[in-house]
């Protein structure tokens, strides 16, 4: 499944890091997070370098419908319901500097941006009062926000809140122009290495275990989606989600506007421009919990279908799929990995907005770093005593990871050998007391640990994008074991399979 925007993106391969380097600051991630903040200190003088597990934009951000947006579905009624209005202030405030500081750099940089209006809409009747709430808390932000009771649109809407003059673009685009500025200042790009964590060194600097050696830095910045290190507990403060994106080629007219729907599933849609100046239509949604359904395939086709009914001469182009991080406290999380100390600073929790989210989370570690920080910051802080009214949702998204990883091992003690799973296909089954992952994928039976080496959950199959997904922290991993996303920083072991196999009959 690749994105729409790296199928054909002309990003240039970066080296491998070399090691025994020093730097003032890392940044781990090459996504907006981190290309941005890595931007802001080159541009101060600090000595910074990038480190990236795979390619620039490879992450969540080179899979994002890249809307860049104040209003982000009905994210102001969450934060107010469990902040109040002023978080939602603060948190308005945050992604405005980060939506100018966008449009300005693109603007300098030729980046191309499209400057067109944001709707949270109802799909039933029901849904208008989540888009009346919606409209209330912007509005109380001081977003000059307006209700639309009918829309001219050829999909199921009763309603919605809009906004004007929200931007859209190309995030690899993006990327593309930020990484070459960023070597311009004479920061160094480091792809296809993996950080596996982060221990105590001489004169002050820590170092960094990557797959290629070590790197020594005075700060490091983890902009990784979720932090890979478990200092801090946020991979349980954090829920790891999986959404499907399709692209189509349409000959009928498509809509000008961002669109996301205000319940479930959700429906996210929007216009990309083509090169021969016939349109693209993208739409987005049906999200799951990582690793937590068997019909992973089948709601990536479900969001065709809704797709083809809606716009009869749609043809799909490309599918994917993206990774986001939903807060337990609502509010991002951007600042130091543990309490008062400052050496290493984490950005995680967009909840799929991470667009002005990202950049404003880079304006926060810059802040903190040169002591000079936003004045919406304590907002986005990493720690911050808010977070106590949210130990309710804390503690009910544990429960269930505790549920996963119970049954996922009590589900892997009662299967044995069986046939050779058919190609596509993959399922955990027991070998002695092992929990094994076996699957086929373009002709080959593959064997691995279905034990996810992070915190021991039981890997399940995902039909959508043949890879191993684990249900407790959202860690997923190709058909061959080999590590796709965290906060897991090992692949899952592969097996040498000592026992016949029972070929298919």
């Amino acid at each position: 499944m690749t994105s729409l925007w790296l199928n054909d993106a002309e990003v240039p391969a970066r080296l491998r890091l070399t090691p025994g380097l020093h730097f003032d600051t890392v940044v781990v991630g090459g996504g907006l997070t981190g290309l941005v903040t890595a931007l802001l200190l080159a541009e101060s003088g600090v000595e910074v370098a990038v480190v990236e597990s795979k390619r620039i934009g490879a992450g969540t951000t080179g899979a994002s419908t890249a809307k860049i947006s104040l209003l982000q579905g009905i994210r102001a009624q969450q934060i107010r319901g469990r902040h109040g209005d002023r978080a939602v202030t603060d948190y308005v405030a945050a992604n405005r500097e980060g939506l100018q500081w966008l449009l300005h750099y693109c603007a300098e940089h030729a980046v191309a941006v499209q400057r067109v209006p944001a709707l949270t809409y109802a799909q039933t009747e029901s849904e208008m009062s989540a888009v009346r709430a919606e409209y209330e808390a912007t509005r109380a932000a001081g977003l000059p926000t307006t209700l639309v009771e009918e829309l001219d649109v050829p999909f199921p809407a009763h309603g919605a809140v809009r906004l004007e003059d929200q931007a859209q673009l190309d995030p690899m685009a993006l990327l593309a122009t930020l990484a070459a500025d960023i070597e311009s200042h004479a920061a160094p790009i480091f792809e296809s290495t993996l950080a596996k964590g982060v221990r105590g060194g001489d004169k002050d600097e820590l170092t960094i275990e990557t797959e290629h050696g070590d790197l020594h830095a005075r700060t490091i910045v983890l902009a990784t989606g979720t932090p890979i290190l478990d200092r801090g507990g946020f991979f349980a403060r954090l829920t790891a989600e999986r959404s499907y994106l399709s692209a189509f080629t349409v000959s009928e007219p498509i809509p000008h506007e961002m669109f996301i729907s205000a319940g479930q599933p959700t429906r996210s849609l929007r216009y990309v421009p083509g090169p021969d100046g016939a349109d693209l239509l993208l739409v987005g949604g049906n999200g799951h919990v990582v690793g937590r359904t068997n019909a992973a395939g089948r709601r990536a086709a479900e969001l065709i279908d809704w797709t083809l009914g809606c716009f009869p001469t749609a043809e799909p182009l490309l599918s994917w799929s993206a990774q986001d991080y939903h807060p337990v406290d609502e509010l991002p999380y951007v600042g130091p990995l543990l309490p008062r100390q400052n050496r290493i600073l984490v950005a995680t929790g967009y909840a799929k907005w991470g667009m002005a989210n990202g950049v404003a989370a880079a304006l926060a570690i810059v802040g903190h770093i040169n002591g000079k920080p936003p004045r919406w910051s304590d907002a986005f802080a990493s720690w911050r005593a808010s977070e106590l009214k949210s130990l309710p949702a804390a503690t009910l998204a544990n429960t269930a990871v505790g549920h996963q990883l119970s049954t996922g091992w009590l589900h892997s003690l009662g299967t044995g050998h069986g046939e050779v799973p058919a190609e596509g296909c993959g399922r955990v089954e027991r070998h002695g007391l092992r929990p094994t992952a076996v699957c086929t994928v373009d002709g080959a039976t593959t064997e691995v640990s279905a034990v996810c080496p992070h915190l021991y959950g039981i890997v399940r199959w995902n039909d959508a994008e043949r890879s191993w997904d684990c249900p407790l922290h959202g860690s997923r991993f190709a058909a061959d074991g080999t590590l796709l996303e965290g906060p897991a920083t090992e692949s899952l072991t592969p097996i040498a399979e000592p026992y016949p196999r029972v070929l298919p009959r």
